[in-house]
């Protein structure tokens, strides 16, 4: 089903990928692209459970827009293991206008694909999703 706004599909894949981090922990991170040729919203990496946060931000493109997923795990104030479901709606300044325009008006109907989801950041440059904002998001 494609959205009439933005004319996005989400591939059933993007949900698969996204059941398997949620419920199995089989990834780390997800980075999800727009393919406008096939006008739908596709998994372009998938990230290891053994891999960093610096990884997951080294696979995010400096000029174009993804949208991606993060498990991040944390150890809580009383010491208890804890991880949070990040979305991220990477949307750097650099990159093309309408490539923003395409990722922001479709970014509300993939979230709702992707049901798990318990903290959402936008970032149009690299220090908006730093670690230690993820960390502080997170509790």
């Amino acid at each position: 089903m494609a959205n009439a706004a933005s004319g996005m599909a989400v591939n059933d894949d993007c949900k698969l990928k996204f059941l398997e981090l949620k419920a199995k922990r089989t990834h780390r991170f997800i980075v999800y692209k727009i393919d406008e040729k096939l006008k739908q919203v596709i998994v372009e990496k998938v990230g290891e459970p053994a891999l960093s946060y610096d990884d997951f931000t080294a696979s995010l493109p400096g000029n174009e827009c993804r949208y991606a997923i993060y498990d991040f795990d944390f150890v809580t104030e009383e010491n208890c293991q804890k991880s949070k479901i990040f979305f991220i709606a990477w949307s750097p300044d650099i990159a093309r206008v309408r490539s923003k325009m395409l990722y922001a008006s479709s970014k509300d109907r993939f979230k709702r694909e992707l049901d798990g989801i318990q903290v959402e950041l936008q970032a149009t440059d690299p220090t908006e999703m730093g670690i230690d904002v993820i960390r502080g998001r997170a509790n």
